[in-house]
């Protein structure tokens, strides 16, 4: 193997921030070049300080590192002043480790966690030197492959990359690496290599299916070019999180990132039924990490890292059982070490799960601001929603954070969702101004900051028969919030642009024909489509029509229930019947508390495991609402209703 560090060093003084193409982190694994490894590349779409903290990119480059017979690298995309001497000097992707070529890697492996990276993934492609579609590549070359939540439509990206992996990936990446030495050894072709791995759970091989569309160019489904290949690809779930207690040494960055901070997954999973949540539905069953795990991965982390900030990391911390014991053992931990003070943070917090006793011990060290997600101003609309939570739970959390000293709250909110009115719209300016009022009682600087994000209605949420709301309805209702906080002292709005809300919709809801105009896009210079200075909706609706494809039918169409969808061939473990009849009951406005304390409703989650939602406590999580709801009629609290198991 070679090296590109020569041709590269002489240029690093001319780009912003070099330390992103150095290497040379505390935590990094040097494993030698050894060509008789099979070598994984773990490669990031974006900057480094974006890229570096992924969790899952860290995890499974350590489970490659951890076997005899591979080695792993990782590489992030080059930010636009060093791309453009790339080009010119003729230097190709190359990890950050040894500065290897990507093309010399056995696989690139690409985490694909947010849509409008897509165009980044192919610029990727072609800075390694490499065709971007995969039936252009030559049996020497790389297996591109790529992973994430975003591949559970996988099929917009489907002609540029080898393998889609679906679900958690700790088991897959080995059986992976066991299949590519076999490979060398038995001296299979390229594309027997593909059949077999498309044998695996949880891996899908685009190439070895092929789109159908009717006449009039719908599309109508998905068929397996040969025979013996499944017509469904099912994800992997990794039961036990206590077998996997990684990463065991996060990565320590030598520049500044987002979120510097020590991060360990506390559960995998959540069965609240937020039925806008995609993570929450692909990810189930819920499995929880052992206490004392949670315990000693921190303690080991902040002993090598200098961190002075834990992140307990889910879907919803503060359903983790006894999470208030366990951050006050962290919190004495630290101290013991002589590690203190350690701000412990805990994202995507309830409102019902939060009170005093978990503000008490996190206000132990310093305080930062508290982020809650309400998701919809009405609790009409927070039924549809399936986020079954009501004001009082609201103020609850934000008076109990006021009063242990936090002087600011973040509140995040969905507008677009389906039946939402101006009244559900102009209920979160209320709902913010009432929360400064509760602060303003503790103190004079309390402020709320509301962040509003546009709905996209993922695969596999009950929402993926909704049409989604146009950019021009989405900024309408930003406007109407603007306006209803203009005066508001103490309020401050924040919202993610409408028009790359809408590409992020068709990025996720469209079929194979999307990958002509990801292409289009960053042929016309469409890179780092998630910065706001590069984003431009132009491109994509140009390209849209050059494709003959329009946003009317890939996004704001509403879907029937029988129509083909393009992740239908694609098992997130969910029953599609399940997710229809959760459809309804969010037009019925019927809410369903959490699984894991009521009666199975028979999603399909937990099918095959053995296992019913792995916690290690059969108590609820705190909170009024578990059972309760409000009548929409009398305004009376009524016991939510609840709906059996379904055939």
């Amino acid at each position: 193997m070679t090296s590109v560090w020569p041709l590269l060093e002489p240029w690093l003084a001319q780009v912003q921030k070099p330390a992103r193409y150095i290497g040379c982190e505390d935590g990094a694994k040097a494993k030698a070049p050894d060509p008789a490894l099979v070598s994984w590349l773990f490669t990031y779409p974006d900057t480094y300080e974006i890229g570096l903290p992924n969790q899952g990119l860290q995890i499974l480059y350590e489970i490659i590192n951890e076997r005899a017979d591979a080695r792993a690298d990782r590489a992030y995309a080059p930010w636009t002043d060093l791309e453009a001497i790339m080009r010119l000097q003729a230097i190709p992707l190359f990890s950050v480790e040894h500065h290897t070529p990507a093309a010399e890697f056995d696989v690139i492996a690409f985490n694909l966690s947010a849509e409008l990276t897509y165009t980044n993934l192919i610029n990727c492609i072609d800075l390694a030197g490499l065709p971007i579609y995969s039936r252009d590549r030559s049996a020497d070359d790389p297996l591109i492959m790529v992973g994430g939540h975003c591949m559970f439509n996988p099929e917009p990206v489907a002609d540029f990359v080898d393998v889609a992996v679906l679900g958690d990936g700790e088991e897959v990446v080995s059986e992976l690496t066991e299949l590519i030495a076999h490979q060398r050894q038995s001296g299979e072709t390229k594309q027997q290599l593909l059949v077999s791995i498309a044998g695996l759970q949880g891996c899908y091989v685009p190439s070895l299916y092929q789109p159908q569309y009717s006449n009039d160019g719908a599309y109508i489904g998905l068929l397996p070019t040969l025979d013996g290949l499944p017509g469904t690809v099912e994800k992997r779930t990794v039961a036990d999180l206590a077998q996997w207690p990684y990463p065991k040494e996060q990565l320590i960055p030598l520049t500044e990132v987002v979120h510097d901070r020590l991060n360990v997954e506390v559960f995998r999973g959540c069965t609240r039924g937020c039925r806008f949540c995609q993570a929450g539905m692909i990810t189930r069953p819920v499995r929880e990490r052992p206490a004392e795990q949670v315990r000693t991965m921190v303690q080991s982390g902040l002993k090598r890292s200098g961190y002075d900030e834990v992140a307990l990391t889910s879907l919803s911390t503060a359903d983790f059982s006894s999470i208030e014991n366990t951050v006050g053992a962290i919190m004495d931990d630290a101290d013991s070490m002589g590690c203190g003070p350690v701000s412990v943070s805990l994202p995507s917090l309830r409102v019902d799960a939060f009170g005093v006793g978990i503000a008490a011990q996190l206000q132990r060290a310093r305080r930062s601001g508290l982020t809650f997600a309400p998701e919809a101003g009405t609790w009409r609309m927070r039924q549809i929603i399936n986020k079954l939570i009501r004001e009082e739970d609201l103020y609850e959390a934000v008076e109990a954070a006021f009063s242990q000293g936090w002087q600011r709250v973040k509140l995040y909110f969905l507008i677009g969702l389906p039946s939402e009115t101006d009244e559900d719209t102009l209920a979160i300016a209320d709902l913010a101004k009432a929360c400064v009022k509760l602060g303003r009682a503790h103190t004079k600087r309390a402020s709320v900051t509301v962040s509003i994000g546009g709905f996209v209605p993922k695969p596999f949420t009950p929402f993926q028969w909704f049409g989604q709301n146009t950019a021009a309805e989405l900024q309408r209702k930003v406007n109407l919030l603007k306006d209803a906080t203009r005066r508001a002292n103490g309020v401050n709005i924040k919202w993610h642009d409408p028009k790359a809300t809408v590409v992020e919709g068709i990025n996720s809801r469209g079929d194979r024909r999307i990958s002509a105009v990801i292409e289009d896009v960053w042929r016309n210079g469409g890179t780092f489509q998630e910065w706001s200075e590069h984003f431009d909706m132009q491109r994509w609706t140009d390209a849209m029509d050059r494709a003959g494809l329009t946003v009317e039918d890939v996004v704001y169409r509403h879907r029937h229930q029988d129509e083909a969808l393009p992740w239908d061939h694609i098992s997130a473990g969910l029953h599609k019947d399940f997710l229809w009849t959760d459809w309804q009951d969010a037009l019925a406005q019927v809410g369903l508390p959490d699984c894991r304390w009521t009666p199975c409703y028979d999603c399909g989650a937990c099918t095959g495991y053995g296992i019913e939602h792995v916690v290690a406590s059969a108590t609820p999580p705190a909170g009024g609402s578990q059972g309760t709801g409000q009548d929409l009629a009398t305004g009376n609290s009524v016991p939510v209703q609840l709906l059996g198991p379904k055939a």
